[in-house]
């Protein structure tokens, strides 16, 4: 289809960003051909229009759909682009802390800045032999891949890692080599890593510095050949460095360092070693304070110098090399210091006794004046004279600079020499891989001659890169014979040919660097000429003419032309070398001798490594007439030649591409900048692969996953039997453009885009399909729901209804009811309460009335004496204002008047002046006059009615006052009655108050006394109540207590109880650990056991020289083989550091002819020890036929003896296991037993007093034969004692005799004298001793008399009794003895309760002790028995032979002692009887030589351990000591023997581990121990062993047992192993259910099962085999339940560390097909009743991370549900499954970031193991519980199939 079509509505695309690089954004619209602008969506949630390019029409990148996002593999992204590849990394980075992934043939490493748990051993175990696409990508796989290929293919391999500085090349580099130390298979070649990393503090030191990027940049190249013998294992490594940064010896940018080194030897200046040196501060020089910046934060240089130090001394560096460095280096410190004076502009010269110049002279042992005149000056050579030119200042300068770096670079090459000498191996090398550590492009603001030369090298890294890949496209085109298309990719040739070809800028640079003038400008000008304009990789910048651009494959760069010719020619005078080479210290002279040799271009030095700086050779003497100058190499022409080497060795190889990026330059952890990673993958060929990739067919499936994949997208009719042309059919309907996709032989090839374009098909129609199951689903459910939802909606009416009306009923039965009784009730409560209101009411109206009444009259009263007191304030009050006022206005009146009759007057004085004025005047008083006249006489007539009336009143008045003054009389005298009748009252009143406070006082007082009563009573209540509640209190605490001390009973009794279990538990935990431990132990001992024999056969292989004649065997070697097989445990710890000394004698070189000597020498050494030998065997039977007769009797009694003290010791040594045992039943019982167990009366004590009385009766009976058997020994004692005194005192005479010499006897005597003080000292202290005991003993008699007594008198009691009531009476006195002693102590120590426990501990402890007399007894007993057989049978014999030799005179003459005739004994059965010559037949027929198929289907189980029992048991009837050893020492041997030869048989192991547990257990079972025979039959105690303990044998039996079956987990572990993977997580069980992702270039195993694939049945059948097999062979249940368990804790193991290793695999559908496989498992254990067995349980963690996959993973509830249900996983397990978690469909959501911190902060208070990955190896400890056999061994018959027949039934 066409790619315009994919652009519609919703669809995402990627646009580019200034700060983003790529922003994703949404279509809100159909693309149509044509369109300018595209509507589109950002994330952000902003509309954008998006306006196409109008020249190219370029459509902006389609985004992948989101179940591409986070792929392993950026090939298997549908759409191939730069903002595709940039997120996935970051997704990949950020959201799942993944830092791996794979770009096709690359893997592309991000440094997290971070420690990370996954390069430990289980990891590389993981990766161990898995396919590269198999596993999640890591640089674990790229290193299984290249030690694969090397293996395979024999050719060698090298990993190339570049990157930027602080990309962490290094770091890859360094996990690359230990992953091939590890699983190169020999651990002690593994110290070649560690060699490798020792050299890495030097080399830093050395070859890093603090650049603006990275404060440890390495400033030089490194390509490290790891090599491998034939058998693939480490013997050696090589180192060769490139390009060395020389010129930052010298200069130093802003924020730069010099190398380490130097400011570590400032650091450490003031050490006394140092004060040689003369160093300061790293301020005080030259060369160390240019960049500013001489510390590095949070590093110590003085630390770092010794850690540098000690890796010299590790790597062979003496202290005296050492120091020459410090001092050459310190030289060099001391040489930036010099400084020049300018005499003239062309001469210089040094100031007179310069100290820096005389201490570099001092420290480099060179004559002062000289080294002073040839800085200053140069040689120059004509054809036929030499000159001495003085020099400028400027050149002196560069010329100390140029011997500084020169003396640098030479002792950098000089270390690395001996480095490589540290690494190198004598062994020859099969092979090697190779490890590149190189810089990557690099661009600056200011790029110089070293970034020119790095760029080259990239460019000729990438050249190579390009034709691999392009290679290797090519061979999967061609492979897969689909047409062959000419992929353009971007060639680099041309880039390639601009700077090394000729004419080239090295060439042109060489060229000018040979120009007696010439200068980096006029080198910049021939640049211009040669190549501006006429190649179009080269450009000039615009503003300088000191510049270049070359455009390189990753991007342009800018170099600055200063500098080149100075850096390339790197000009060195011969003077001054010569001076160097003269000098008295020897090291300085070493480092120049390689400048004498002649070396071509493409030669290297002995040590493998292209020197970078090369002194130049003297002229030769065919061509006189040439200068030095011809011969010298330039800085660039080294560089190129190392270089072509280097490739030369790259092709030569199968190389693998590891790229490191840089994330951030502020070191963050987990931090990623898009700008900086994108530069990086520009640079370092990333996206030039996915170009590649892209332009051809990316994307390719297998027919059968394509199929898998879109068969939603086929119908019925289209699916054929073939299933190549099903697809065809298939994609010629999908995709009608043919040229989108072609078919190969095994794979489908797709177009970029194609994939996706299926992918949204797929898509569309499970969408559709999804929408039809939920609309069909949702509607059936919909109206289930509303059938059942009616239903019960009738049933709820209906019943609903019948309540409702029985409600209704009732409740107008009630209404009714209660109307009436409201009624009567109603009228109740009126009529009393009108009652009572009327009542209220009238005292209300009676007081209020009163009140009412009393207060009108006093308000008349008031009202009216009110009156009379306004009145007359009132009058008062206006006569006042009336006067007042009156005399105001009359004042104010007579002012006015005053004032108006002077203004009058003036007017009148001035008007009087005019006549006129007087005539007016007088018309107007002539007016006024007849006015005022007219109301003269109106006033007189007012006057006359005024006093009329005032007549009138007069009289009135006078009249009323008459009236008045009678009433005054009246009212006078009726006040002063009222005045009486006051006093009186008064006098009444002050009696009444009188009364009223008497009553008062009464009532206070009674009120008081009232008060006084009430308070008492109070307070007597109150106390009542107290007490009560006191008393309550009391009981409620008493009961709290009795409660409390019930609970902290029944507490402290579960506490002990839990404490108990849990100390049982933690003993049961302590005791599997130690189990364990000795199992691994043993596993440890036989593998160098193995490994010590392989080592053994080889050095005999080795050794023997074959020669003609007869080969004799040693006759020693079975014996020595017996011995160093059962040695104990002390002995074998002993033993292995003797073995594995031998191992390491075969690395040395063997000298034959020594060896010959030695032998010769050591055979005959045994000749002459032969001799005499024999000469000593010779003379003792001289002397003892001379003795005969006297040694006959004491010689028989010593082997009578000798075979007592062997006794003796094998009683010691029951005794000491006995005591072992005890002691742990003793702690058993003091931890577990109830107090209950030990008291009188209990069944434990009952049977231990029936027990106690059944001893002693047997005891009583054995004591009688013991006496009449030391009577008969000591009868014979007497008898042998004369003859041996009377021949000590002829000895002693003889002595004597022989002591002639007078001083020697007075020695002696003195000797005698001091040795009897001596003696009698001892025997002082020894009686002083012994009259203690005998006096502590003493006391003990008496008390044991006292207690005879007691016990007699009980005794005679009892006789008294019936005989059946004196067992119960004799109990019954015990039991009220012990009861009195426990309640004497219990009232003892009642109030000590700690006193009565320690009393219960030591009854426990008695008790325990009277069990071990008890047992101690018992066993005392059955030896006494056998002793008592053994020694009446032999002194039977001794008897009767002394009665045969000695005659009748003798008979009569010796007293007749008692006889002790032995009884004539049964014939025994169930016994094998053999010759001893016939063990070795036997061992051959029965062990080495059987078959076990033909046994385990037509025999009994078990046979041969049967058998071999059976024999045994004849050699201990025999009493033959040395048979028994030899035959359990042969079979235990040849057991070995078979295993070690078919040990990867299962057949064969199963067999022999079952056998060799029956044995075991037939030994344990007749052995004679109780514990061992409770399930025996009579017949079979008959057959217990009767002479010999063989407890030291079932030790070595269940080590033997015990190794067999850690060999059996190791031959199933082999089995299972392949299937595992395939059959649990590949294979779909549940057809259908997980879709297949597209794959990229690294393909998976595939998923589907093909013919050669494992499946789940394939397991089942294969654990079924085992089952039955095992079964078979009668191995014991309890071991198949063990096995089983094995088995899936293996199955679960590998299947959860490859589930945790593979994203692809995380997924929800894959969780599902987990589970199910785990229920088939659990089915199967069901199947075979092994469901108890504990195998479910050790699936749990597997189980637990299946539900992990399917939960729901988003709110915090889910989080919590997480944390509660994955108990069994660790934390890193669950966040590793969160971050790895992938859907596979887009239905499926990805867990986001928050989520897994959520879960990460509830788990942070989990202590759990850190360890990511499950151990796979682990064995669990294994037990064989005790299972005796009920087969009789009479009944047992021996095939003739076995070839038995020289054996015989007893």
């Amino acid at each position: 289809m066409a790619a315009s079509q994919l652009y519609t509505k919703f669809a995402r695309v990627w646009i580019p960003d200034p700060e983003e690089v790529w922003k994703s954004a949404e279509l809100l619209k159909d693309y149509k051909p044509g369109d300018k602008v595209l509507l589109l969506h950002l994330e952000e949630g902003k509309d954008l229009e998006y306006r196409l390019d109008p020249k190219t029409k370029e459509l902006p990148h389609l985004r992948n759909p989101d179940i591409l996002v986070g792929e392993n593999d950026l090939t298997a992204l549908s759409y191939l682009h730069e903002p595709a590849v940039l997120h996935n990394l970051r997704v990949r980075f950020i959201d799942s802390k993944l830092i791996y992934t794979y770009c096709g043939i690359v893997l592309v490493a991000i440094n997290p800045y971070e420690q990370l748990p996954i390069y430990g051993e289980d990891i590389i175990n993981a990766y161990s032999g898995q396919n590269m696409g198999d596993m999640d990508p890591h640089i674990f796989a790229v290193a299984e891949e290249a030690y694969k290929q090397m293996a395979r293919d024999e050719r060698n391999q090298s990993i190339i890692v570049s990157g930027e500085s602080g990309a962490g090349k290094t770091v890859s580099a360094k996990y690359a080599m230990r992953y091939f130390a590890t699983v190169s298979g020999s651990a002690s070649e593994a110290n070649v890593e560690e060699k490798v990393l020792a050299s890495n503090p030097i080399m830093e030191s050395i070859g890093n510095a603090k650049t603006t990027r990275n404060d440890n940049s390495s400033r030089f190249g490194k390509y490290i050949e790891i090599g491998f013998d034939k058998r693939y294992r480490i013997i050696g490594a090589n180192m060769r460095t490139y390009l060395l940064e020389k010129s930052r010896v010298v200069f130093q940018a802003e924020e730069e360092r010099n190398y380490h080194i130097f400011y570590q030897l400032c650091a450490s200046a003031k050490l006394p070693e140092f004060k040689m040196l003369r160093l300061g501060n790293a301020d005080h020089f030259h060369y160390t304070k240019q960049g500013g910046s001489p510390v590095i934060e949070g590093i110590d240089d003085a630390k770092e110098m010794a850690h540098t130090r000690q890796a010299c001394t590790l790597l062979g560096i003496s202290e005296n090399y050492q120091m020459g460095i410090f001092r050459i280096l310190a030289g060099i410190l001391h040489l930036g210091n010099v400084g020049f004076t300018s005499r003239d502009s062309d001469s210089c010269t040094i100031p007179p006794k310069h100290e820096p110049l005389s201490i570099f002279c001092d420290l480099m042992g060179v004559d002062y004046e000289e080294m002073c005149h040839w800085l200053c000056h140069r040689k120059l050579a004509t054809a036929t004279e030499t000159y001495i030119k003085p020099i400028s200042k400027l050149q002196a300068t560069n010329a100390r600079d140029a011997l500084a770096k020169h003396i640098y670079a030479k002792l950098f090459n000089w270390i690395v020499d001996h480095v490589n000498q540290a690494l190198h191996s004598a062994v020859k090398q099969h092979s090697f891989i190779g490890v590149l550590d190189i810089y990557g492009f690099e661009t600056f603001e200011i790029n110089s001659f070293e970034q020119f030369c790095i760029n080259y090298a990239n460019e000729k890294l990438q050249q190579q890169f390009n034709l691999h890949v392009f290679k290797l496209e090519q061979e999967e085109y061609m492979k897969e014979q689909i047409p062959w298309t000419l992929i353009d990719f971007y060639d680099n040739q041309p880039c390639i040919n601009l700077i090394e070809s000729k004419l080239g800028i090295l060439d042109l640079l060489d060229e000018e660097c040979k120009m007696p003038k010439g200068t980096d400008d006029t080198w910049a000008q021939k640049l211009y000429n040669t190549h501006l304009n006429k190649c179009a990789l080269f450009e000039k910048p615009r503003l300088s003419n000191k510049a270049f651009i070359i455009q390189h494959f990753a991007d342009k760069v800018e170099y600055q032309c200063e500098g080149f010719l100075e850096k390339n020619k790197d000009t060195v005078y011969e003077e001054q070398i010569k001076v160097l080479k003269s000098s008295k210290f020897k090291m300085l002279p070493e480092l120049f001798q390689d400048d004498e040799k002649a070396i071509s271009p493409t030669s290297a030095t002995s040590s493998g490594r292209t020197p970078l700086t090369r002194i130049p050779a003297k002229p030769t003497k065919g061509r006189p007439g040439q200068t030095a100058k011809e011969h010298k190499k330039t800085v660039g022409l080294q560089f190129r030649n190392s270089l072509h080497l280097l490739m030369e060795t790259l092709n030569a190889t199968t190389p693998h591409y590891v790229r490191c990026i840089k994330p951030n330059d502020f070191k963050f952890p987990f931090t990623f900048d898009e700008k900086r990673a994108v530069q990086q993958l520009r640079a370092c060929g990333v996206l030039e692969t996915i170009r590649i990739s892209a332009a051809g067919f990316p994307s390719r499936w297998t027919y059968q996953e394509f199929f898998s994949r879109y068969r939603v997208l086929m119908k019925q009719k289209d699916v054929l039997s073939d299933r190549k042309q099903t697809c065809k059919n298939v994609l010629e309907n999908l995709i009608p453009d043919k040229d989108k996709y072609q078919f190969g032989k095994t794979k489908i090839f797709f177009r970029a885009g194609q994939v996706a374009y299926l992918e949204k098909l797929r898509a569309d129609k499970l969408r559709a399909a999804c929408i039809r199951i939920q609309k069909t689903i949702r509607g059936w459910l919909q109206r289930k729901k509303y059938l059942r939802m009616r239903k019960a909606a009738i049933t709820v009416q209906r019943y609903v209804r019948g309540y409702q009306a029985r409600c209704y009923a009732k409740f107008l039965r009630r209404t009714k009811a209660a109307t009436i009784i409201q009624k009567y009730w109603r009228m109740y409560v009126v009529h009393r309460k009108y009652k009572s209101k009327r009542a209220a009411t009238i005292v209300l109206q009676s007081y209020l009335r009163g009140y009412l009444a009393r207060n009108r009259y006093r308000k008349i009263l008031r009202d009216h004496k009110a009156v009379i007191i306004q009145k007359w304030v009132r009058g008062w009050l206006a006569r006042t204002y009336y006067k007042r006022s009156l005399h105001a206005i009359i004042y104010l009146q007579c002012c006015i008047r005053r004032m108006i009759a002077k203004r009058e007057l003036k007017k009148l004085k001035i008007e009087a002046r005019s006549v006129e004025r007087y005539k007016k005047l007088h018309i107007g008083m002539e007016n006024k006059i007849m006015q005022l006249q007219r109301k003269v006489d109106e006033q007189n007539k007012d006057y006359k009615c005024l006093m009329e009336k005032l007549t009138n009143l007069e009289g009135i008045y006078n009249s009323e006052t008459e009236k008045l003054r009678s009433d005054l009389e009246r009212l006078q005298l009726s006040e002063e009655e009222a005045k009486i009748a006051t006093g009186r009252v008064l006098s009444l009143q002050e009696e009444v108050a009188k009364l009223r406070k008497d009553l008062e006082q009464t009532r206070s007082e009674k009120k008081s006394i009232e008060e006084r009563a009430d308070r008492y009573k109070q307070e007597t209540e109150q106390v009542v109540s107290t007490l009560k509640e006191e008393n309550t209190l009391l009981k409620q605490e008493k009961e709290a207590l009795n409660h409390l001390i019930v609970e902290q009973a029944k507490e402290m009794t579960e506490t002990m109880e839990k404490k108990l279990v849990e100390e049982t538990k933690q003993l049961e935990l302590d005791l599997n650990d130690e189990r364990l431990r000795y199992q691994n132990l043993l596993n440890e001992f036989s593998r160098l056991e193995e490994r010590y024999d392989d080592l053994k056969e080889e050095m005999t292989l080795m050794l023997n020289v074959p020669k003609p004649g007869h080969k004799r065997t040693d006759s020693t070697h079975s014996s020595n083989e017996s011995e160093y097989t059962f040695s104990t445990e002390i002995a074998e710890t002993e033993d292995i550091p003797l073995r594995t000394e031998e191992p390491s004698e075969k690395k040395v070189p063997l000298d034959m002819s020594l060896f010959l000597k030695l032998q010769k020498r050591v055979t005959e050494l045994e000749q002459e020890k032969q001799v005499m030998q024999d000469e000593l065997d010779r003379k003792e039977e001289q002397v003892l036929r001379s003795k005969a007769k006297e040694e006959e009797r004491p010689q028989i009694r010593g082997a009578e003896l000798e075979y007592e003290s062997l006794k003796r010791q094998e009683l010691e040594s029951e005794n000491k296991k006995l005591k072992n045992e005890l002691n742990e039943l003793r702690k058993a019982l003091s931890e577990k037993s109830a107090p209950e167990v030990t008291a009188p009366g209990a069944p434990a004590y009952r049977v231990l007093m029936e027990q106690l009385t059944s001893v002693s009766e047997e005891l009583d009976v054995r004591k009688e034969e013991v006496l009449i058997l030391r009577s008969q020994l000591v009868s014979q004692k007497e008898a042998i004692q004369p003859k041996n005194t009377m021949t000590d005192a002829t000895v002693l005479l003889e002595d004597v005799q022989k002591m002639k010499d007078k001083g020697e006897i007075a020695q002696a005597y003195i000797g005698l004298k001091e040795t009897n003080r001596l003696l009698e000292s001892q025997l002082q202290s020894q009686k002083r001793s012994h009259e203690n005991e005998a006096e502590a003993l003493r006391g003990e008699i008496q008390n044991l008399k006292e207690e005879n007594n007691r016990q007699q008198q009980l005794l005679a009691q009892n006789l008294q009794l019936p005989p059946e009531a004196r067992i119960e009476a004799s109990l019954q006195h015990e039991i009220t003895r012990l009861t009195n002693e426990n309640l004497y102590f219990e009232e003892l120590y009642a109030d000590d309760p700690k006193k009565y426990q320690s009393y219960r501990i030591s009854l426990y402890k008695r008790m325990i002790d009277l069990m071990e007399q008890l047992e101690k007894q018992d066993k005392t007993v059955r030896k006494l028995k056998k002793q008592l057989k053994v020694f009446a049978k032999k002194i039977g014999e001794l008897e009767v032979g002394q009665m045969e030799n000695i005659s009748p005179g003798q008979i009569i003459d010796e007293p007749i002692r008692p006889v002790n005739i032995p009884r004539k004994e049964k014939d025994f059965q169930g016994m094998l009887e053999y010759k001893k010559e016939d063990e070795q037949k036997l061992v051959k027929n029965l062990i080495l030589e059987l078959k076990p198929r033909g046994v385990a289907v037509n025999l009994i189980p078990g046979l041969p351990a049967y058998i071999l029992f059976m024999c045994v048991r004849h050699a201990d009837y025999l009493n033959d000591d040395q048979k028994v050893r030899s035959l359990l020492t042969s079979t235990i041997n040849s057991i070995k023997k078979v295993l070690k030869k078919r040990g990867d048989d299962f057949e064969t192991v199963s067999f022999w581990l079952s056998n060799t547990c029956r044995f075991l257990h037939c030994l344990k079972q007749y052995s004679g121990e109780e514990g061992f025979m409770k399930h025996n039959t009579s017949r079979q105690n008959e057959h217990c062993l009767t002479n010999f303990d063989l407890a030291e044998y079932r030790q070595v039996l269940s080590d033997l047992a015990i190794q067999i079956y850690q060999q059996l987990v190791r031959v199933l572990e082999n089995i299972l192993q392949p299937m595992i993977v395939s059959g649990m997580l590949e294979h779909e069980t549940i057809q259908g259910v997980s879709g297949v992702k597209p794959t990229g270039l690294r393909k998976r195993t595939s998923s589907i099962a093909d013919e050669g694939t494992y499946t789940l049945d394939s397991i089942l059948r294969q654990l079924s085999s085992f089952h039955s097999v095992m079964c078979q062979h009668g191995m014991d249940p309890e071991l198949i339940k063990q096995v089983a368990k094995q088995m899936f804790y293996i199955v679960g193991a590998i299947t959860l560390n490859n589930l945790l290793l593979r994203k692809d695999m995380c997924s929800w559908s894959k969780g599902m097909q987990i589970r199910y496989n785990v229920s088939q498992l659990e089915e199967w254990l069901r199947d075979k009743n092994l469901m108890n067995s504990g195998a479910k349980e050790t699936l749990e963690p597997l189980i637990q991370a299946a539900q992990l996959l399917q939960v729901k993973k988003k709110t915090d509830d889910d989080a919590e549900a997480i944390c509660s249900m994955c108990n069994a996983l660790t934390t890193a397990q669950i966040v590793k499954v969160l971050n790895l978690y992938t859907p596979v469909n887009e239905f499926e959501e990805r867990v986001s970031v928050s989520f897994i911190r959520t879960i990460q902060m509830r788990l942070r208070d989990r202590k759990d193991s850190p360890q990511l990955l499950m151990d796979a190896k682990h064995i669990f400890p294994v037990t064989f519980p005790f299972n005796p056999s009920s087969l009789a061994l009479e009944t047992i018959q021996i095939p003739a199939s076995l070839g038995l027949g020289f054996i015989s039934r007893v």
